[in-house]
């Protein structure tokens, strides 16, 4: 059955970049796996490949999500032959968390039930992907991946950034929202499309710039009582590289100072006047 359609006057208060649609095949399944990219080079093309293996495309529409790649990755031929059915490609200003509104908001309006998140890099293992739908379907509304638990790998994750996930991140977000999370900084997620369309969440807000979507949702949702749940995951790094957009130290206190701020509330709606 079709989602009831989002209310003129609830969906005139989002703040959605502005982005173009150079390529959308259709809504097929009620689920749709988001990928947000910028610049990936051959790790897009071997992420989709790896979907393409597990039959991703047979269980969930493919979405991938651009925040201004100039590499040719995001080539639309390319893309379609891979089992992608739509890009989207941010104009308007931010990083990725713009880049989630943009994808968010397209999905919600095409009335898909949950969207998944996976990184763009390669690092996440897809095969995930049906768990996530799965657990969505039995009413969990935000599946978070996480490496850390027992059936997840980790390999070869900088040292540095293992240790803040898990004696700084992780900790801090689970103390602050009630729930014990143990993988907060990745990207490998699902959320169901009521959660998303809780006012007292309220995603679609220029706040949301960069890495605060993620930090602030690992807070609020557990907060107001929506289903949480991790699955274990595979999330491995390639031998001398680390492929991420947060830079070493300048990257790493704007993570940190988010963190504070959704830990405190600082990104709710009651306080940003929402």
């Amino acid at each position: 059955m079709a989602s009831e359609p989002i209310p003129a006057p609830v969906r005139a208060t989002w703040k959605v970049p502005s982005f173009d649609l150079p390529l959308w095949k259709g809504r097929l399944h009620p689920w749709c796996v988001v990928i947000p990219v910028i610049n990936e080079g051959e790790r897009l093309a071997r992420l989709l490949q790896r979907m393409a293996q597990h039959g991703i495309s047979e269980v969930a529409d493919i979405l991938v999500v651009d925040g201004g790649s100039r590499d040719g990755s995001t080539d639309t031929g390319r893309l379609q032959s891979l089992g992608v059915r739509g890009l989207l490609v941010k104009t308007g200003a931010g990083k990725l968390s713009a880049q989630l509104r943009c994808a968010y908001a397209f999905a919600l309006d095409e009335s898909y039930e949950g969207i998944i998140t996976i990184d763009g890099n390669d690092k996440d293992d897809p095969e995930a992907i049906p768990r996530f739908i799965a657990a969505l379907q039995d009413g969990v509304d935000f599946v978070q991946a996480s490496r850390f638990i027992q059936g997840g790998i980790a390999e070869n994750t900088p040292a540095s950034r293992d240790f803040a996930i898990r004696w700084i991140h992780a900790p801090c977000l689970s103390m602050a929202s009630g729930f014990s999370w143990t993988d907060t900084t990745q990207g490998f997620r699902a959320y169901s499309r009521r959660m998303l369309l809780d006012p007292q969440i309220a995603p679609f807000r220029d706040v949301f710039v960069a890495y605060e979507l993620l930090a602030y949702l690992s807070y609020r949702a557990p907060k107001l009582g929506y289903r949480c749940v991790e699955l274990p995951t595979s999330r491995k790094y390639p031998q001398g590289e680390v492929p991420t957009k947060i830079s070493s130290f300048k990257g790493n206190l704007a993570v940190l100072m988010t963190l504070f701020r959704a830990c405190t509330g600082r990104y709710d709606p009651r306080v940003l006047g929402a």
